[in-house]
């Protein structure tokens, strides 16, 4: 606890935490994210296009940022400007490439004139096991999952910093423990943790920096077994799995509600990560 200065007279000491209060929450929280903006990785598909509505519902404009799913995205684009003209573009980049990050930022900054959220949410995923892995899923896995969150913090930083903007990395459960069988992308993940927090440290007071680690929400494309599926449900609290609207809500959570947390990682997983 903090304590009370009581050489301040008791009317300006309530005026001065009023002020603290409410000047700081009315910016984030005050009529939803009108006239926000948010940069998306990986947004056409999945988990960051639901962010990319679940945001752009809140009134934000959002950048679609997608490397192969240009379709995906093209789409999504047209969606959000069917329902609100002018309020998203679609950015094609590989993420691999360090030196085009700052493309991403210039062109959102053309487009909407300033940059406020920042979604690290773009991954590579797939198992690597030990004996097998190759210095090329090395660098794709590391590349995608660590290396290009941080050259796009540091690119988008400067815009955020004008704007005391946000940074939500998407982190995983597997940072805490490794999966089995997916030794880099859980390493990768665990790398993410900490510069979320390191992030943090470096950015503020300006620039907050949070994470979200799902827990099971989406199987992955190339599909699972039933009975893995249930496996891995079971070791849950809830017994149950999410589904992308509980991602959205905690992304809302950190963009809208939460101005006072910062470097924090926040489990969205139905309490698999306290029963493991």
């Amino acid at each position: 606890m903090v304590p009370m200065d009581h050489s301040i007279e008791p009317e300006k000491r309530l005026t001065e935490a009023q002020a603290g209060v409410y000047v700081g929450a009315d910016r984030i929280s005050a009529g939803g994210l009108e006239g926000r903006v948010a940069l998306i990785t990986g947004a056409a598909r999945r988990l960051g296009a639901a962010m990319a509505r679940g945001l752009h519902a809140e009134g934000a404009n959002i950048g679609i940022h997608f490397h192969r799913s240009r379709e995906e995205a093209e789409q999504l684009m047209t969606e959000l400007n069917r329902t609100r003209a002018g309020s998203a573009v679609a950015l094609g980049a590989d993420l691999l490439d360090t030196g085009s990050l700052g493309g991403l930022v210039t062109q959102v900054q053309a487009a909407f004139g300033r940059l406020d959220i920042l979604i690290n949410n773009a991954s590579s995923f797939y198992p690597t096991p030990v004996d097998d892995v190759s210095p090329s899923q090395w660098e794709d896995l590391l590349g995608t999952n660590l290396r290009a969150p941080f050259f796009l913090a540091q690119a988008a930083a400067p815009a955020l910093r004008a704007e005391e903007g946000l940074i939500l990395n998407m982190v995983d459960i597997h940072a805490q423990r490794p999966l089995p069988g997916y030794a880099v992308y859980s390493s990768a993940k665990a790398g993410l943790a900490m510069l979320t927090r390191a992030l943090a440290r470096e950015l503020g007071p300006q620039i907050r920096v949070n994470g979200i680690a799902p827990g099971p929400i989406l199987w992955p494309d190339t599909g699972m077994d039933e009975s893995l599926k249930a496996q891995i449900v079971s070791k849950t609290l809830l017994k149950r799995s999410g589904c992308p609207q509980d991602i959205v809500r905690a992304a809302l959570f950190f963009a809208k509600d939460a101005p006072y947390v910062t470097g924090q990682i926040l489990a969205v997983d139905g309490g698999r990560s306290v029963g493991w």
